[in-house]
């Protein structure tokens, strides 16, 4: 098969999940183009990407000043050889009678860019986040790319974004895309509340190569120190304030623990005060960005893994965290929240436990549970690496991938198991807008 991947930035460093989906599907055969919007920090590349090299796989549109005028200033310079090259195309691109606000803003013409003298057909057209659904929507209308239309939803798509742009976004995709595929039941059932029809929606978790991972019962050395690990972006949604406040409040009963915080982001000097301003810095300690291997590494020789997700205050919600399945994979008890999909990977009392969100009483609770029973640590994790590999194993996941791909190419219709008459007349029209996906990530 032949499928593009639509995305917002690529590489993104904290998106392993996309990348082992196209790797997977590159590993099967099936070759694989991605058009992206935005290039990630090139200084921090993920070994995979050199691997496959997938950036010669990478086709980029020229980036979009925010600026009004700006943009209209530099599509002015972009519009002639644009023309030159696929006037139809960029025609069609900047009509605002069919294709209105996409068109006036000049988002659509920017987008068709990479498409220019190249109009490919595609089997797939697989989409990640819901603004991107309607960005590769758009791009089938106007003929820059033609294939089945995929979406994947993954949480920001269906809550910040919807309290942002309202809840009618995606009324126009959900009539003309092919396949939906929500990456957890709790976001199926929003989309099923949104109008999504849910004969083409489906659960598609994001995985893991479990064989990358290895199971290492975790069992306290004596006289050496537990290690306390969270593996996130520095943002408000994935909590790590509240981790940092729980593990403060227990140190001077277990003097032992050291707490390491893996990741980047804006909240980073927020987060260094917040440790500075509660004396903790011995033994709380952010520790930046790590690739896939040093996460590996550090998590080798971590004990448990903290994962305090929240809704933040914009509406932002997480999908399901690869970090705990990660840490599940190796054995890792592990404390989270009651968030989104999360209570679909971890069982509480099971494989770890699960607090309410925001409860730092709650959260230094449970960690004290756990640090009072090390015994339970080595059931946990096997009850953690068992979850992970029936449900969350990226093989079976991209092997599924597949076969949805394959029904939609066969038989025109992506649920396997049962019939669903959709309506092809259904078409987008001048309503309809590209949003500035700069909120989807």
């Amino acid at each position: 098969m032949k499928i593009a991947f639509i995305v917002e930035g690529f590489p993104v460093l904290s998106q392993t999940f996309v990348l082992n989906q196209i790797t997977g599907l590159i590993d099967r055969g099936h070759e694989v183009d991605i058009y992206a919007e935005v290039q990630d920090d090139s200084r921090k590349i993920h070994p995979t990407i050199e691997q496959y090299r997938l950036l010669e796989r990478t086709y980029y549109q020229p980036l979009q000043p925010h600026d009004k005028l700006q943009r209209v200033l530099k599509a002015l310079r972009l519009f002639v050889p644009c023309f030159l090259e696929d006037p139809d195309l960029v025609l069609r691109s900047i009509n605002v009678f069919k294709y209105g606000k996409s068109a006036a803003s000049l988002r659509l013409f920017y987008s068709v860019i990479p498409f220019l003298g190249n109009r490919n057909t595609y089997d797939v057209i697989q989409c990640h986040f819901g603004l991107l659904g309607i960005k590769g929507m758009m791009l089938r209308e106007v003929g820059a790319i033609q294939g089945k239309l995929v979406t994947a939803f993954h949480g920001v798509d269906i809550s910040q974004n919807l309290d942002l742009l309202g809840e009618n976004l995606y009324d126009d995709l959900f009539k003309v895309g092919d396949c939906f595929l929500p990456i957890s039941q709790h976001w199926r059932n929003r989309l099923a509340q949104l109008g999504c029809p849910s004969g083409r929606t489906f659960i598609h978790h994001m995985g893991i190569d479990c064989q990358k991972f290895t199971f290492i019962p975790r069992i306290p050395a004596p006289e050496q120190p537990i290690r306390l690990i969270s593996i996130a972006r520095l943002t408000e949604k994935k909590g790590i304030e509240y981790g940092i406040r729980a593990v403060a409040k227990i140190l001077k009963r277990y003097s032992n623990i050291e707490y390491l915080i893996v990741g980047s982001g804006e909240l980073r000097e927020r987060l260094a005060q917040i440790i500075q301003g509660l004396g903790v810095e011995a033994q709380i300690k952010l520790i930046g960005w790590k690739n896939q291997q040093e996460v590996i590494d550090i998590l080798n020789h971590s004990h448990i893994l903290l994962a305090p997700s929240v809704t933040a205050s914009d509406g932002n919600q997480e999908g399901i965290p690869v970090a705990l399945m990660e840490a599940m994979a190796m054995g890792l008890p592990v404390i989270s929240t009651y968030h989104s999909g999360i209570p679909e990977l971890v069982e509480d009392d099971v494989s770890g436990f699960l607090v309410p969100e925001r409860n730092i009483e709650a959260l230094a609770n449970k960690l004290e549970d756990l640090l009072q029973q090390p015994e339970r640590w080595v059931k946990m994790g096997q009850s953690g690496r068992s979850r992970v590999e029936e449900q969350f194993n990226i093989n079976k996941l991209n092997d599924r991938l597949v076969e949805i791909y394959q029904a939609l190419i066969e038989t025109g219709q992506s649920n396997l198991h049962q019939e669903h008459n959709r309506t092809d007349s259904a078409s987008t029209n001048s309503d309809v807008f590209i949003p500035s996906t700069s909120t989807s990530l």
